[in-house]
């Protein structure tokens, strides 16, 4: 086994970082400084790899739960929560950004929220509030379903808009499948959530669903870019 203290300084992660800065680092390089140590044959930077390997790429690598951390070869429980910890942390980091930009958008809306929907593997629904300029305000959740439905009254969804005294909302969820075209069930719930926001006088701005790009599809779908409410 090639052991990390036996490669040249140069390729040492922690002296790179040190030398070069966190940028210089491949994906490989900046989990085996979570990781520490390797396993019986392969070193930290080699764990790495079988990592991202493993789950894919790194979007769906974040994803993952601990669970399934544990699945990998080479990580205990002590390296899969550091790992969890160090995604999460870089989840709220994105989560703070939101606050700072105006959803007046779906690109805008898509790019806020798919870095902790995108990947996920099961669907989650949740409720962006904002004020009258769409500044972000605060994220709830308002369900967790399971592969292939989440389902919510739009009483839950608007109750929270109601108590923070909100402007308006953006509903937000993911399709596990990274299809993000919107199911029979998905277009109902929106029509129903539209009146009863109409009539209680807040502004519904969107309802994107978070997917994942292929083969030219879009990431996302708006409803309000649609013309569906």
């Amino acid at each position: 086994m090639s052991r990390i203290q036996d490669l040249p300084d140069d390729d040492k992660p922690r002296e790179k970082l040190a030398r070069l800065g966190a940028s210089s680092l491949d994906n490989a390089e900046l989990l085996a400084l979570f990781i520490g140590s390797g396993s019986k044959d392969k070193n930290a930077i080699e764990v790495g790899q079988e990592i991202l390997k493993h789950f894919g790429s790194l979007n769906s690598l974040g994803g993952a739960g601990l669970d399934e951390l544990l699945t990998c070869p080479g990580i205990g429980p002590a390296k899969g929560s550091l790992l969890a910890a160090a995604f999460e942390l870089g989840a709220r980091a994105a989560r703070e950004q939101v606050s700072q930009t105006p959803l007046d958008s779906p690109e805008r809306i898509h790019e806020s929220f798919a870095p902790q929907l995108a990947w996920l593997g099961q669907e989650r629904l949740l409720i962006a509030m904002v004020d009258s300029r769409l500044r972000h305000t605060g994220t709830i959740e308002i369900s967790s379903g399971t592969l292939n439905e989440t389902s919510a009254h739009p009483r839950e969804v608007l109750r929270p808009v109601m108590l923070r005294n909100a402007y308006g909302f953006v509903l937000i969820h993911n399709h596990p499948s990274g299809d993000p075209a919107p199911s029979e069930a998905d277009r109902q719930f929106t029509r129903r959530l539209a009146e009863a926001a109409d009539i209680l006088q807040l502004r519904f701005v969107d309802h994107v669903i978070i997917g994942r790009p292929d083969k030219g599809r879009d990431p996302y779908f708006s409803f309000r870019e649609a013309g569906l409410f």
